[in-house]
């Protein structure tokens, strides 16, 4: 019987849901997907393959493993909405392991990384208004309450990126032992953060396929000094970090802020605003969802 995974990061984007699963699948016992992102319940030419194809991306493991994911794509409302919808007729209890940081902050790099897919141009500013899923992706209690009202608050652990890089191996402990992990996991500095996206360049194919010709390639490598090769590769990459306007900004706390406060209510805390979120988040200790207000379906 091929078996299915035992805990899967859902998200959400861009908050160290990679160096997380990275941790994880060091620690001997727990086996993680490669890919690390399947997308299998929130793609559809993915979910086309078969449940089959999916479960075989676990059969490399040992007796007695912890299965794991992560696919960041389970929380991306509304561009994947089938994704609850088809876990739910495959997975009876998950542990599921949400990862968050400041809203704002994951919007900015969001868009870093679709301008270097180029998915997204442009002005940020522009872009907020234009690419509905920036704002969507960050407005965390609305990607989690349909996870709520499916598996129920207690299979799903709320953790924060900051908190990750802060005392990183407290927090590992307590992932394991919310997916159930027996052993004595440690944080690997040598896995280190597992984000190179400020090493990356915009996506271009053609560029790509003249300057990895093979004849090409050897020019390049051979009689082109490195210190240019690398100022040229400067032309391809975010030279600065996108800037919000004030009034972007603006509209981005009220509209986070409103879907903070029910994620404060969520956490048994009394307030939760893109202002006081790093050191509100910080100071939790061992955050659980203390609702009863999204009862299991």
């Amino acid at each position: 019987m091929m078996r299915k995974p035992d805990f899967i990061i859902i998200g959400a984007m861009k908050c160290a849901t990679s160096t997380l699963s990275a941790q994880l699948e060091a620690q001997p016992g727990i086996f993680c997907t490669t890919p690390k992102e399947p997308n299998f319940f929130s793609d559809d030419d993915v979910y086309a393959r078969g449940l089959d194809w999916y479960l075989d991306l676990f059969s490399s493991a040992a007796p007695g493993d912890l299965l794991g994911e992560a696919s960041t794509h389970y929380t991306k409302l509304p561009t994947h909405p089938r994704a609850l919808e088809r876990m739910r007729e495959v997975l009876t209890a998950p542990k599921l392991v949400y990862v968050m940081r400041h809203p704002v902050d994951r919007l900015v790099s969001h868009f870093m990384h679709g301008w270097r897919d180029g998915r997204m141009g442009g002005d940020i500013n522009d872009a907020v208004g234009k690419y509905e899923e920036l704002v969507a992706y960050s407005r965390y209690a609305m990607q989690l309450e349909p996870y709520f009202r499916a598996y129920g608050p207690d299979n799903v652990l709320p953790v924060f990126s900051g908190c990750l890089r802060k005392a990183p191996q407290a927090e590992l402990e307590r992932v394991c032992r919310f997916i159930g992990y027996a052993g004595a996991p440690v944080w690997s500095e040598e896995t280190g953060d597992q984000n190179t996206a400020s090493e990356q360049m915009r996506k271009s194919p053609l560029r790509d396929a003249v300057v990895n010709a093979p004849g090409i390639s050897f020019i390049r490598r051979t009689f082109v000094p490195k210190q240019t090769r690398e100022w040229v590769k400067q032309f391809w990459k975010l030279r600065e970090k996108p800037q919000l306007s004030s009034e972007t900004r603006q509209f981005l706390e009220t509209t986070f802020d409103d879907d903070l406060r029910m994620l404060a209510e969520w956490l048994g805390i009394d307030t939760l605003t893109c202002a006081n979120f790093g050191e509100t988040v910080d100071a939790l200790e061992d955050p659980v969802w203390r609702t009863e207000l999204v009862p299991r379906c």
